[in-house]
Formats: structure tokens, sequence, C-alpha cells
């Protein structure tokens, strides 16, 4: 075992402080990272705060994690000293099941391992990124490329992947109408990743605050969800609106802007359910669908393809005493767009 410093929730809904955690020693097929960049995500803090449900306590939060590999085990093959990886949402699953091997772990049918706020298969614990260090198997491990700087790669490991993933399997790309809903730290990627994939993107969000940004990034329009007149004029307009938003929508007047066969997909999770009147999605044979990350190989298609279309996030770097600020600020959506820890500072 080996013990390093971290930042963890005592308990739910308290201020994340400074401990330290024991990692496992580096087994056969593991990867030991040297922990450079932890990006913070919005489920952070819905499962430090026990938004989703009972959490595991202490806690340390963070699945967008990218290092420097320390050490590797005697079987590891696909990673050596010095390389550039990176964790996502995801360090196990049960490698057997229908989505296992079909490169869909994140669905894993005998429920995969996540990052951190999990059990492991010896029923321990495990630790995510705000930490100095982390063991992985390798399999669980991903390369960055090159042309990516590791304190802009972390958040892609859940907000690029989070958004990616839904992007290429409902077919985004030239010919395509995509809505992105919500211009924060996934959203920001999906206009990102959208428009590099050959559609024409749109942005909702609440506000037109952001606009400049998202024109920018690769939007082509942007409205505001808070004028009524944006749900008359873009009325059938899109093949596939992106959820990003956790907070609990009016679906009715989001799926009245979907073409005849579009898709509403939903890849921010409220913590409160939502109501639906099933005609919305009966007229035009809408799909209300849900995506959740992706499996190890298409991270790793992802990072490729951030690295070669030279798609980083927009972050802001923060030291780790920051981290509790840092929460309070995504709360208020007043980030552009992802805080960085830079895991130096822990």
């Amino acid at each position: 075992m080996t013990t390093v410093a971290a930042y963890a929730a005592p308990s739910a809904k308290a201020p994340l402080e400074r401990t330290t955690i024991e990692r496992r020693e580096v087994g056969e097929f593991d990867v030991l990272i040297d922990i450079k960049f932890a990006g913070i995500c919005h489920s952070d803090i819905h499962q430090a705060r026990e938004g989703w449900g009972e959490a595991i306590f202490p806690m340390v939060p963070g699945h967008e994690i990218a290092g420097v590999v320390e050490a590797v085990g005697s079987g590891v093959t696909k990673f050596t000293v010095g390389d550039h990886v990176g964790v996502g949402c995801l360090v196990d699953s049960c490698r057997e099941c229908e989505n296992c091997v079909a490169g869909l772990e994140q669905y894993c049918l005998k429920g995969g391992v996540g990052t951190y706020n999990a059990l492991d298969k010896n029923g321990e614990p495990t630790y995510g990124g705000y930490s100095e260090k982390i063991v992985v198997d390798e399999n669980y491990t991903v390369r960055i490329p090159d042309g990516l700087s590791l304190d802009v790669a972390a958040p892609l490991l859940c907000a690029g992947i989070t958004t990616y993933s839904p992007l290429k399997h409902w077919n985004a790309g030239p010919g395509k109408k995509v809505a992105i809903l919500g211009m924060g730290g996934l959203g920001h990627m999906g206009v990102k990743i959208a428009s590099a994939l050959g559609a024409e993107v749109t942005v909702l969000s609440q506000s037109l605050r952001k606009k400049e940004d998202g024109l920018k990034l690769g939007a082509s329009s942007y409205y505001a969800t808070s004028d009524e007149a944006t749900f008359k004029e873009l009325r059938g307009t899109f093949d596939i609106i992106l959820s990003t938003v956790s907070a609990p929508l009016n679906l009715d007047a989001y799926l009245s802007l979907l073409k005849t066969d579009g898709a509403f997909v939903n890849v921010g999770a409220p913590e409160e359910p939502v109501a639906l009147n099933l005609f919305s999605v009966i007229g035009g044979r809408k799909t209300l669908a849900g995506s959740g990350i992706g499996g190890i190989q298409e991270t790793q298609e992802m990072l490729d393809f951030c690295a070669e279309h030279g798609l980083g996030s927009e972050i802001e770097l923060i030291s780790a005493e920051q981290i509790n600020e840092a929460y309070e600020r995504v709360l208020a959506s007043d980030v552009r767009y992802r805080f960085v820890i830079d895991t130096a500072t822990i």
C-alpha cells in the first residue's frame, strides 16, 4: 500500500478537506499514475452531497484524470513509464457480459466499478482523482495523444466522452442540425465536437450571456430558452438535441423543437424526476433517450479525435484549496467552462 495526499468529503455536504488515503500496490496488470490534473465535474458535487442517493464516505471525487505513468506491473503491455495517460469514470467492469464484450463497459450488466464512490472487486472503496496518485488496471487506462496538453485533456475523460458518444451514436455530422442544450462544462465540449463532426450546431441556453463564446467554439446560432419566442421560431428544427442540463426541464417544450424522427438525448442527470406528456413523442415518432459516458475503446477514439481536431476543454486552473469555492461557482454557473485542479497543490 502507498499513502498519498488527497482532498476528500468526510461526510455528505461537508466541505472537502486535505487528508491521506491508501492506494493498493501495483499488481501485475496495473499502472501507477502520477496525477497532474483533475477536472471538477458537476457529478462530483451531486455525489459528494448525496444528490443522487446514499454515498460512501470519506469520498475522494474526481473522474477526469490526466497524468504520467510512474510504474507498471510485470504483465502490462499497453503502457510504459513516462506515458501520458488518462482515467475516466470507470476503473473496472465484469469484462464478461454482452456489453463489456461489445466495448460498452459503461453499461456493464453486472455493474461497472466507478472511479470513486464505488466498491472494487475486493469490496474496498474506490477513491478518485483529487489525489496525488492512482493505481488503475491498464485496460481501464487510456493514452492521451501528444497533441493534447494534460490540463485541457483532463475534462475530456468525462465531459468529452459524455458528449462525443451520443453525438456519434445518433449520427451527428454533415446535413444534421444539432442543438446543444446548456453551455457549461459538458455543453461547451458538445459544441466543439458536434461542429468538428460537421453538424450545423445551435446552442440553447437560458440567456445570451455566453453567445460570443458559443459562436467562437463552433455554433452557427445561439438562442435564449428564457425567451418564449425561441420555441415558436425553432419548432420542428433539430435532428438531435443533446441536453447537458442537470435541472428538471419542460420536456414537452423541447421535444417540440425536434423534426420527425428526431432524438432528445439526456446526458445531464437532474436529482428530481421530470414530467412528460407522451403525445410529445408519439406525434413525430420522436425519441427521448439517455446516454452515459462511453466505453474504453470509444474514449480512446474520442481523445484521438480531439487531438486531430485540436479540441481541448476551456479550463480555469485552480489550486486544491479552491475546490470548495469552485463547487459553489459550478452551482452558480460561474465557470468558463471547466475547473481543473493542479494536483501539485494537494
